[in-house]
C-alpha cells in the first residue's frame, strides 16, 4: 500500500514539475499559457446531444406546422367557397401526416417537449375545425344529390307504378 502511495506522489510531483517547466519555457518565448480543456465525454458531449435534440425538435415542429398549414389552407378554402381540388388536398394531407407520424415514431422521446405538445394541440384544434367543416360540406353535397335524384326519378316516371305512393305523399 505504501509503495502505491509513494508512486502516486512521485507521479503528481513529476506532473507539477513538467507544468512549471512548460510555463517557464512558454513565458520565455512569449507563447500562450496552457489552457484547461473540457473532457470530451463531459460538457462537449452534452452540448452535442443538446444540438442534436434541438435539431430533432426543430424538424418535428416544422413537420407539424406543414401539416397544420395544409389543413388550415383547406379549411379556409371550404369556408370561403373557393373551388377545391379535394384529391390534391387529400394527397398533401396524407404526405404531411405520414411525415409527422414517422418523425414522431423515430423521436418518441420528444413527446414530452412543451413546445411540441403545444403545437400538436394547435394541430388537433385545426383538424377538428377542418373535420367539422368537411362534414358540413359533405352533408350539403349529400342533400343536393338527393334532390337531384328525386328530380330525375320524377322526370322519368310516368306515374304508372308510383301513382298511389305519390298520392299518399310518399
Amino acid at each position: 500500500m505504501q509503495v502505491l502511495e509513494g508512486a502516486a506522489a512521485m507521479a503528481i510531483d513529476q506532473a507539477v514539475a513538467d507544468t512549471e517547466v512548460m510555463t517557464t519555457e512558454a513565458a520565455g518565448r512569449n507563447a500562450l499559457l496552457p489552457v484547461l480543456l473540457p473532457i470530451a465525454s463531459g460538457e462537449a458531449m452534452a452540448d452535442a446531444a443538446d444540438a442534436v435534440r434541438s435539431d430533432e425538435v426543430r424538424g418535428l415542429l416544422a413537420a407539424i406546422r406543414r401539416l397544420a398549414s395544409v389543413v388550415e389552407e383547406e379549411t379556409v378554402a371550404l369556408t370561403t367557397g373557393q373551388k377545391i381540388d379535394f384529391d390534391d388536398f387529400s394527397a398533401r394531407k396524407s404526405r404531411s401526416m405520414l411525415e409527422f407520424v414517422r418523425l414522431m415514431r423515430a423521436r418518441m422521446h420528444l413527446g414530452g417537449e412543451v413546445e411540441i405538445t403545444e403545437e400538436i394541440q394547435r394541430l388537433r384544434e385545426k383538424l377538428e375545425r377542418n373535420r367539422s367543416i368537411l362534414e358540413m360540406h359533405y352533408d350539403a353535397v349529400r342533400e343536393v344529390a338527393s334532390i337531384i335524384v328525386k328530380a330525375i326519378r320524377e322526370a322519368e316516371s310516368d306515374g304508372t307504378y308510383t301513382g298511389r305512393a305519390a298520392q299518399d305523399g310518399k
